[in-house]
Formats: structure tokens, C-alpha cells, sequence
């Protein structure tokens, strides 16, 4: 039996009203809605795509890039339209919610680079290059390479293209951080081949069961002097 057309929007419209109706919960999960149409569900964005997860990020690093978009140390017309008003206290309150999500990754993509690429990358990764003045990655970002509270962010579960564009970034200035800026000396001494690597190779690495960031780096003092605890 057909509904005629008149009845049919009337039950639209009764059901339009209806949500209007219903109270929206305010809370932080219903606030950050416009965060995971681009980082994912809660903040775990897949190993696929461009967007970095931020679920289990630790608070300060969070923190940080928060106020880098909005200050125009970090360039994205997206990030910077939905903080550019915001004060400290509640980017700190955005932080602490995204860094308490204590979610699974994804499983990461099989490799496709070729070993010798792999291998270069898991050397940087691990042991750096001492004469080009290059720490490992493990040094300051932690063993397990999930990070160090209160600001250093893990490197486990981001994209192969994230990784690229990000250090590329640091490369070229178009991310920067605090004085001193330990990333973008970092990143200037890698090559292009270097950065394909690292990026290849920290991409198809699984995490650990246990991803939360390390309470402390591996060694003391680190390798090299960085603003606001590793941007």
C-alpha cells in the first residue's frame, strides 16, 4: 500500500522536529565532532590517508600543535579556521580529552618498499647517523617509538605520506616549533632518500599491545636541545 505524498512529508517533517527537539548532551565527545571527520573515530585515524591519529597522543605535544596552528607555526587553513579563537585553557581541554584515549590501531599496511630501503630506514629509525649529526628516532620519541610524556608524540601508526609531508615540512619551514627548533635541524640533515626510508619503514610497523607514551626518554640528557619538549 503507497503512502500518499502529502502524509509522507508530514512524517518527515514531524521527524525533523523531533531532533530538533531532542537535547544535544554537551560533552566533550558531542564538542570534538569536527576533529574526527578528519582524524577518525575518537581520534584514531587508520594508517591510511593523510591525517595523523591523535587518540593516545600525549597531552603536551597535543597541546602544542594546537597552539602552533593557531600562533601560524604550522600551516593548515582547516586547523587554523577551528582554533584561531580558542584560548589556552581549553585547547589544554581538547588535549587531555584526544590524549585519553587509550584506543587499538589499526594493523599497518603491508611493505611495499624494497628491502634496502626498509633496511636504511630501520637504521635511522634505531641507531641515527652519528656523522651527520642525525640521533636515532628511538632516542628522543622512546624505544617502542609511541612516545615520551609530557610532549615528545610517538611514530607509530602515522602514514607513509604523513611522514613524508611532515618532514618535509620541517625541511622546507613550513612547520616550525619552539626555540630550539630540534626538528627542523633534525630534518634538514636527512636526504630525500632518507626520508623515504624513515617514512617507509615506520609506516609498516605494527604497535606494540601496550601503546601509551614512555614516562621517560631511553637516555638522559637527550641528543639534542629542543623548545617545549620535542614538537
Amino acid at each position: 500500500m503507497k503512502f500518499p505524498l502529502w502524509a509522507s512529508l508530514m512524517a518527515l517533517a514531524a521527524s525533523a522536529q523531533a531532533a530538533q527537539a531532542a537535547p544535544v548532551p554537551d560533552t566533550m565527545a558531542q564538542r570534538l565532532q569536527a576533529c574526527t571527520v578528519c582524524h577518525g573515530k575518537e581520534g584514531r585515524a587508520t594508517s591510511e590517508g593523510y591525517f595523523p591519529r591523535i587518540a593516545g597522543k600525549p597531552a603536551g605535544y597535543l597541546f602544542n600543535q594546537l597552539v602552533n596552528f593557531r600562533d601560524g607555526r604550522r600551516h593548515n587553513a582547516t586547523m587554523a579556521y577551528l582554533v584561531e579563537h580558542l584560548p589556552d585553557d581549553y585547547l589544554r581541554e581538547i588535549a587531555g580529552y584526544f590524549a585519553g584515549q587509550n584506543l587499538p590501531y589499526a594493523a599497518p599496511p603491508v611493505p611495499t618498499a624494497p628491502p634496502q630501503q626498509l633496511a636504511l630506514g630501520a637504521a635511522l629509525v634505531r641507531e641515527g647517523d652519528a656523522r651527520r649529526g642525525i640521533p636515532a628516532c628511538t632516542a628522543c620519541h622512546g624505544e617502542r617509538m609511541t612516545g615520551v610524556v609530557p610532549a615528545v608524540p610517538g611514530l607509530i601508526g602515522l602514514s607513509r605520506d604523513y611522514v613524508t609531508g611532515q618532514l618535509g615540512a620541517w625541511q622546507t619551514g613550513q612547520r616550525r616549533a619552539a626555540e630550539p627548533d630540534c626538528m627542523s635541524t633534525i630534518a634538514r640533515r636527512l636526504t630525500a632518500q632518507d626520508v623515504s626510508a624513515v617514512a617507509a619503514w615506520l609506516s609498516a610497523q605494527p604497535a606494540p599491545v601496550d601503546a601509551k607514551p614512555a614516562q621517560q626518554p631511553v637516555h638522559l640528557p637527550l641528543p639534542i636541545d629542543c623548545g617545549s619538549g620535542l614538537q
